[in-house]
């Protein structure tokens, strides 16, 4: 016990260090945010902070899957720690020099390929087989890799608001080493899930609006998230009848799964690139309802607590009460994204109505 604390400790400290030593360089060097039609902030702010807490995670899982006890992984693990290092390196690569869009799919498919193929896949849907959605077989290969790649895209997609992004990841990691420890698995997954809170920690005392960040993760740290946040549920090889479901994953990352959906199909419609920025994603709607930085990461962060919650409950209960909570979990974050979706084009209605300074009702277009 007193080991998992003390590693526990040095992945907050050393992410907060790293944090540091990034923020004090970037000063130096002038590596501020770009800003686009996706930003909201304004000012110089450093984007590098994502290397901090990503280096001191990467650095704590070597660790981890050597000396931890209880360790199923060794060099099996390794691949993994690969697919990390290259998600954080071409991410900062892509801060710096933004890669075209065909490129950086290919480097996420090669990242998620060092996870699928030592086999940390998905092996169900559900707990218990239903006709064809119990085993996936084969298919849990490019279902697997196509989740990753998803969710690194997911967590770039809601990194909008000052310490959003990194309040979710912090949440989900936490949600995992509870649902981990509730069944008895592996020490080494519950420590993954516990040191990855504590690295972003690390970053989130520099990215809180306090009153506005001070560093942001750029996409080095904001890929490098997805990337991690979609391989947690994969890891653990301890008690394999507690191994993460692919529906119950998904329930967890709700949120960034239903904003990149929506931001996907809102980019198709319009005839956009689907990379393109704007600013209808959920954060800039529930702003333009009216709420902060602080409002919109505290209405978030509730969510993601009780989309947590939900899945724990789900993990516990027994046969089709685990499909019940697991339904309300989802009909919780639909409900709550159309409640948010409506309302704001409601609000946009209103403003386009109102006549600005000096229009006539001749010349108002209704």
């Amino acid at each position: 016990m007193t080991g998992m604390v003390i590693i526990i400790g040095s992945s907050f400290i050393l992410s907060l260090v790293l944090v540091v030593v990034v923020l004090r360089l970037s000063h130096i060097k002038s590596w501020y945010d770009i800003i686009d039609d996706r930003k909201i902030h304004t000012g110089d702010v450093p984007r590098l902070g994502g290397v901090g807490f990503s280096l001191a995670f990467i650095i704590i899982a070597f660790v981890i899957s050597f000396i931890a006890p209880e360790t199923h992984y060794g060099l099996g693990f390794l691949p993994v720690i690969i697919g990390m290092s290259l998600t954080l390196f071409f991410g900062v690569f892509d801060d710096f020099r933004p890669l075209r869009p065909q490129n950086k799919l290919l480097v996420q498919i090669i990242a998620g390929l060092f996870v699928i193929i030592p086999d940390f896949t998905f092996h169900r849907l559900v707990f218990f087989d239903i006709g064809i959605i119990g085993d996936l077989g084969w298919f849990r290969y490019p279902l697997t890799l196509f989740w990753i790649v998803g969710m690194i895209n997911a967590l770039n997609f809601i990194d909008g608001v000052d310490g959003l992004a990194g309040g979710i990841a912090t949440v989900l990691a936490f949600s995992y080493a509870l649902i981990f420890s509730s069944f008895g698995n592996s020490g080494s997954a519950i420590l993954l899930c516990l040191c990855l809170s504590t690295a972003i920690c690390g970053f989130l005392v520099f990215n809180l609006p306090l009153p506005k960040a001070r560093i942001f993760m750029g996409d080095g740290g904001s890929q490098f998230l997805g990337f991690i946040v979609a391989v947690l549920p994969l890891v653990d090889r301890g008690n394999t009848e507690a191994n993460f479901p692919l529906t119950y994953a998904a329930a967890l990352l709700l949120i960034p799964i239903l904003d990149t959906t929506a931001a996907v199909w809102r980019r198709i419609r319009e005839g956009r690139r689907i990379g393109s920025p704007d600013k209808a994603h959920i954060h800039h709607k529930l702003m333009n309802l009216g709420l902060n930085a602080w409002s919109v990461n505290i209405v978030l962060y509730s969510l993601q607590i009780a989309l947590g919650v939900l899945v724990f409950f789900a993990f516990k209960a027994p046969g089709i009460r685990s499909i019940v909570l697991l339904c309300i979990a989802y009909v919780v974050g639909i409900a709550f994204f159309s409640v948010i979706h409506f309302l704001n084009k409601a609000l946009l209605k209103r403003k386009d109505a109102v006549p600005a300074a000096g229009d006539t009702p001749q010349n108002i277009n209704l």
